[in-house]
């Protein structure tokens, strides 16, 4: 494997241009990454001439579930600095339930969130295996995928279906030096969550939330069963991200010189705001 400890190192992010994928972006930007930013929608990429280290940073506008656009994109950051880490954060939420809403529709809205971190993963894993070296590749999941909200079929669909093919992407390249992780987030109050929801959305969304209905994740153990600390992101406003996660010890990264799981790890997050809202 090649040593690329005194080298810069590149990444993508898709759907980086706000909210929880911005503060990615932020966090790899203080590490003097090279980062590609896909975004469908151009003005959500308006901060970038302004940021301090906007010159790494590479704007990719069109669509994360586009092949060619993902291709274009792990190039544009293998010119520059060799690709180690790839997120799939890209992602939609729109309500359904199965008794009003068609199943082509259903199954639309399952890939509309599932096709993305598909076609970001084949990008990776193929520019990965061309240039010989390890990589990371972590998608964003939900605690949806395993506890579920009302009216939310389709989303929570798709995020029980990312999990699955972090793990199955895990076993076939983890032997390569690929590590494929999925993190599960819980409910973050984002610029997009508080432009969407009115008042009545909000009380909804508590409503949808344990307990109280403060802004604490939904997973299957209770707010007991949160794992080990480890790692963080930046704030979100005024909201802090707590990471928390379950690991056997190993310390979550992306980068070539984390140690290589043999599996996928299954991550939870806990966010110490106090404002509801879905991911």
């Amino acid at each position: 494997m090649h040593d690329m400890s005194d080298l810069a190192m590149g990444y993508v992010v898709t759907g980086g241009g706000r909210g929880v994928g911005r503060a990615i972006v932020d966090r790899l930007l203080v590490q003097h990454a090279y980062v590609a930013v896909i975004e469908r929608d151009e003005a959500s990429l308006d901060w970038v001439a302004d940021h301090p280290a906007g010159r790494r940073i590479v704007p990719m506008i069109g669509s994360a579930a586009d092949e060619v656009v993902a291709t274009r994109a792990a190039d544009a950051v293998e010119a520059v600095a060799p690709l180690v880490g790839w997120v799939n954060n890209a992602a939609i939420f729109r309500d359904a339930t199965v008794h009003e809403t068609s199943s082509t529709t259903v199954m639309d809205l399952i890939s509309a969130n599932l096709a993305p971190t598909v076609t970001g993963s084949v990008a990776a894993i193929r520019c990965y295996l061309r240039a010989g070296r390890p990589g990371a590749i972590v998608n964003l999941s939900s605690h949806q995928a395993q506890r579920a909200v009302r009216g939310a079929v389709p989303y929570a669909t798709s995020k029980a279906a990312v999990e699955g093919l972090t793990r199955a992407l895990a076993v076939d390249y983890g032997r390569y030096g690929i590590r494929v992780n999925a993190v599960a987030l819980g409910s973050i109050s984002t610029e997009r969550y508080e432009d969407f929801f009115e008042p009545a959305g909000r009380r909804r969304a508590a409503a949808d939330l344990p307990g109280d209905g403060a802004a604490t994740p939904a997973w299957p153990g209770g707010q007991g069963d949160r794992g080990r600390l480890s790692g963080g992101l930046p704030s979100l406003g005024r909201r802090e991200l707590h990471l928390r996660r379950r690991v056997a010890g190993r310390r979550w990264a992306l980068g070539p010189r984390a140690r290589s799981p043999r599996r996928a790890l299954d991550t939870r997050y806990h966010q110490s705001s106090s404002a509801a809202a879905r991911t």
